[in-house]
């Protein structure tokens, strides 16, 4: 009887093939003092493996064909940024010498020291950048215990993993990079979730995963055929006849439409009923630009600026910030960029490292987003100057996030043109004219959107958090991530209630959380008035495929009889209707 085990979705595939079991080592170091005349070997022992994990992922660069996708290579880049970074070149070696101790405990001090500044993030896409960290930590640990080995995935053309499906705790980026070009078939981890940049690569590279499932080598043996559903979060065992043959069809089916969706990208995305639908990209670099143009997007509706802030020990400077501002612009080729200002947690490890003055026992509801950058002007000045400062060079728009009130929102206006009447005195030139918008991803917000939508160009609703904010979950929590449904009936008035306040207010509302490039809910978006959408360029084919499929009107008509209905079975059933 076929068994199905329950993860998390990272992408939508489906997969079949034997398991091939990756252990990875979690290390058990030691604390070892080491004589004051032998510190300067530990201290060379040290430098060699960092420059082994280098000499590494170099080899990564190297080994991999140039037609890699740019973005792809941009995250092994920044592995090799982090490990040029004084905080894993220099820190440990200061270690060592000041404690007297082994390389490897001082390596783990660091180690611990820069991912208790991520674990106290609430953004789950910045929190989870500590498991770049983590691989890159590893990397110059196997190094140090092992003699160079790394253990996992190596360049050896004698290893293959063609058409397995990879089982393991957790892969890097640059491991999956090049498990891809050996051609696996999917991979299936215990730990890592939807926002780290495995699963960002996982889905440029179209590779079906799954993350989430505990206990994952008890439960998968290696040799066995196993099916991989992302479109569930699912991976099914002990497979009968009937369930390979349902999972080969739709393997077939689903390689037909990848062909098939390339026909998709330029197509204009106009529904049945002659509605054109607005669809742009999220990106965080400027790498990722090339796949965005491929994609035929029509503009950047997400431009993530945190990246900037990260991994260094200072803030950026407006110059900075203004000039990759400008990279980005320059390369769009007069297709608009909305620029999201500072979304970082409540930890405010961007200012020099400094800690914050309190325990932050629920840091979900602390000091974060908007909220941090108004407390903290030396952050946000900055970077409004830099974005308006842009404005001047082509189409710019201004995304403040995780507004909660009017008054905030009246802050960060008021500050706005404070800013605008400094450059003005500057004689430096920007956009008077420059839209600016808010995202609704509280249900405060949601709630009140009409008084937003009264003071604001755009709305945009990012779904992630208002989904865990509506139903209290942390959807990056193993113990309670089962009780994130972008289908709850709460949801959905809340998204319906901010489209209606934008139309009301004749502004645009797009949407860009993940609910926006899953094409599971295409249909019903469309029918709750949704117009303009905003996801991962590899999103657009499957969307542009549906919506030219889609009467907006029918489809208005059955979502107003669906959030009208009081009765669980009777929202369930028109619900399934929505989704076929």
């Amino acid at each position: 009887m076929t068994l199905c085990l329950q993860g998390t979705r990272i992408t939508s595939g489906v997969a079949i093939g034997p398991v091939h079991i990756i252990k990875q080592h979690d290390f058990e170091v030691t604390e070892y003092s080491i004589h004051k005349n032998f510190l300067q070997e530990e201290v060379s022992r040290y430098k060699k493996a960092h420059n082994n994990a280098k000499n590494h992922l170099d080899s990564v660069l190297n080994n991999i064909p140039q037609s890699t996708p740019s973005e792809i290579t941009a995250f092994i880049h920044s592995h090799l940024l982090m490990l040029d970074d004084e905080m894993l070149s220099d820190a440990p070696v200061e270690i060592i010498l000041k404690q007297q101790c082994n390389a490897e405990w001082a390596l783990k001090i660091q180690r611990d020291s820069i991912v208790s500044i991520f674990d106290a993030m609430e953004d789950d896409y910045l929190r989870t950048r500590r498991d770049d960290v983590d691989h890159v930590v590893k990397t110059i640990m196997q190094n140090l215990l092992s003699g160079a080995v790394h253990h996992g995935v190596h360049h050896s053309q004698e290893q293959r993993f063609s058409g397995h499906v990879i089982v393991a705790d957790d892969i890097s980026p640059s491991e999956l990079v090049l498990m891809q070009h050996q051609g696996i078939a999917a991979f299936v981890t215990q730990t890592g979730g939807p926002t780290s940049h495995t699963a960002i690569i996982a889905r440029s590279l179209n590779i079906p995963a799954i993350a989430g499932i505990h206990n994952i080598y008890t439960l998968l043996h290696e040799t066995e055929t196993i099916i991989v559903d992302g479109r569930f979060g699912l991976v099914l065992t002990n497979i009968d006849d009937e369930a390979l043959h349902h999972y080969h069809r739709l393997r077939r089916e689903q390689q037909i439409q990848l062909k098939r969706y390339k026909e998709f990208p330029h197509l204009p995305a106009i529904t049945d009923d002659g509605i054109e639908i607005n669809i742009s990209a999220n990106i965080e670099l400027a790498e990722e630009i090339p796949l965005m143009h491929e994609m035929g997007a029509n503009g950047i509706g997400l431009y993530r600026t945190e990246y900037l802030f990260m991994n260094r020990s200072t803030t950026p400077s407006e110059e900075e910030q203004f000039l990759a501002y400008a990279n980005v612009l320059m390369q769009l080729k007069d297709k608009p960029l909305t620029i999201r200002t500072l979304d970082l947690g409540s930890d405010k490890q961007v200012d020099s490292g400094k800690q914050p003055s309190h325990t932050i026992t629920n840091p979900a509801m602390g000091l974060r987003a908007i909220r941090l950058c108004l407390n903290d002007l030396s952050l946000f000045i900055p970077q409004l100057r830099a974005i308006l400062r842009v404005s001047a060079l082509g189409s710019v728009k201004m995304m403040i996030p995780m507004l909660s009130n009017i008054n905030e929102l009246q802050q960060v206006l008021r500050l706005i043109q404070t800013t605008q009447s400094t450059l003005q005195k500057e004689s430096i030139k920007f956009d008077p004219d420059m839209h600016i918008g808010g995202m609704i991803e509280v249900p405060a917000a949601a709630i009140c959107a009409e008084m937003f939508a009264a003071e604001l160009d755009f709305l945009s609703i990012g779904t992630n958090d208002l989904i865990q904010y509506t139903l209290a979950i942390d959807r990056t929590d193993d113990e309670v991530n089962y009780l994130y449904d972008p289908l709850h009936p709460a949801v959905l008035k809340l998204i319906a209630q901010t489209i209606a306040a934008g139309q009301q207010a004749g502004i645009p509302v797009t949407m860009c959380g993940e609910m926006a490039g899953d094409p599971r809910y295409t249909k019903l978006l469309l029918g709750l008035g949704l117009q303009e959408f905003s996801m991962h360029p590899n999103s657009h084919p499957p969307i542009k495929k549906i919506i030219p499929l889609c009467n907006t009107r029918k489809l208005r008509r059955q979502v107003k009889r669906l959030l009208k209905s009081n009765n669980h079975t009777e929202f369930i059933n028109q619900i399934e209707k929505l989704l076929c």
